[in-house]
């Protein structure tokens, strides 16, 4: 049997309950969000429809014989045929009343239909007021255009399910990765068959999810007065991921010393929702202070790190000082993906001392130092972090601490309780 995430059994737990709110799963592009989903569906009553593709006969292993696909035409994907498709879901709903299953309407990649969420709300309110018991799951490639969907038109309608990129113990157990595997290939599932050809795995990354995550997720739905400026910021944060910089710095990293600082945050927020990169804040205890700290930068991805390195595998591991880059990069990009939004991420630093990861909860503090070579039990900047702040843990990830594969099977609120 394939893997399945967990994602897959809370999936499964909300489509057996009645219809209440229509389910979002969501997350970066080329983490499962349509395996996950088709999944959730077997044998069960639905109807499956992948916006972007044309109709298909069912899958049988994947579908029921109630399943049935869109059928071949060739009107628009619009909002009048997405009304002529949930009509045809409604019937069939109706039809199995009866069933001890609920009927499913799923649609993928639904930012592709223009003005998608206020179509939506209008069929589900409508469904509502009828008492109609089917639930609709949707799903797309685009994290910020479904978000933007969601703030403007569905809010209190949906419930969300986070697919985030996969960790380091789904990866072992799916593709049987060791430690040092996931490190520098990361968690994308659809790049896995390609580690043993390097050239091929890199081409699958750049086509496949760093083009497609900035050309069509964020320059095509989103103004970007300057998207060279945005495309550069991405690659100066895979080179200097686990750094701290300032927004200045930046600037004149990127060779454009006329850019407003204001800008560049901004768009340091465009690569953090479609989860690619983001800009940890300093933890100061006041999120006016944090807001307006120096950056520090985290691929979500190792992936996206190493495979813009110019390393190979073999070389990266050779490097101490780029590989001990990468073990920060991963703990804090498992820290922000398993953590968001619950918890949330910062680094600390006041001069001589610096923690390299605060996790945060409400009133509840752990504070983490990564380590890839020997370490003491305790470091100078976790101590100095504890006096100033009342602090849950102070944690050792690596050498002379929690090893790191241990730290990498646990999700980020684990190192909270």
């Amino acid at each position: 049997m394939a893997y399945q995430r967990n994602e897959v059994a809370s999936l499964r737990i909300r489509l057996d309950e009645r219809a209440k709110h229509i389910t979002i799963v969501a997350g970066p592009r080329q983490v499962g969000k349509t395996t996950l989903v088709k999944d959730a569906l077997r044998d069960r009553p639905n109807l499956y429809i992948a916006v972007d593709q044309p109709a298909e006969d069912p899958d049988p292993l994947i579908f029921t014989s109630a399943a049935q696909t869109s059928s071949k035409a060739t009107s628009p994907r619009d909002g009048e045929w997405l009304v002529g498709e949930w009509q045809r879901a409604r019937i069939k709903a109706k039809e199995g009343k009866d069933s001890d299953k609920c009927f499913v309407l799923a649609l993928d990649e639904i930012q592709k239909i223009p003005r998608w969420s206020e179509v939506v709300k209008g069929l589900w309110d409508a469904d509502r007021a009828s008492g109609l018991n089917m639930h609709v799951v949707l799903l797309g490639s685009s994290p910020l255009l479904m978000q933007q969907g969601l703030t403007e038109s569905l809010a209190g309608r949906y419930e969300l399910i986070r697919a985030t990129h996969w960790s380091y113990l789904e990866m072992h157990e799916a593709f049987d990765f060791d430690l040092d595997q996931f490190l520098y290939f990361g968690g994308y599932p659809g790049s896995a068959p390609f580690i043993r050809d390097e050239p091929r795995w890199r081409a699958f990354l750049r086509s496949g999810l760093i083009e497609p995550n900035i050309e069509r997720d964020i320059l095509m739905m989103t103004r970007v007065d300057k998207p060279a400026l945005l495309k550069r910021l991405f690659q100066l944060g895979c080179d200097y991921s686990g750094q701290i910089l300032a927004y200045t710095k930046m600037l004149g990293q990127l060779d454009d010393e006329k850019g407003h600082t204001v800008t560049l945050a901004h768009y340091l927020d465009l690569l953090s929702n479609a989860g690619l990169l983001t800009g940890l804040q300093k933890y100061s205890g006041k999120r006016i202070r944090q807001r307006a700290s120096s950056p520090k930068l985290i691929p979500l991805n190792t992936a996206l790190m190493t495979s813009t390195s110019g390393y190979s595998y073999d070389e990266a591991r050779a490097d101490r000082t780029y590989w001990g880059r990468v073990v920060e990069s991963a703990v804090g990009a498992h820290l922000y993906n398993t953590g968001h939004p619950d918890c949330e991420v910062y680094y600390w630093r006041e001069s001589p001392h610096e923690v390299d990861f605060v996790l945060a909860r409400g009133n509840r503090l752990a504070a983490i130092e990564v380590k890839s070579g020997t370490a003491p039990s305790h470091t100078p900047g976790l101590n100095a972090f504890a006096a100033k702040y009342k602090t849950h843990r102070l944690l050792i990830v690596g050498e002379g601490g929690i090893p790191l594969a241990e730290f990498l099977s646990y999700p980020a609120e684990h190192w909270l309780a």
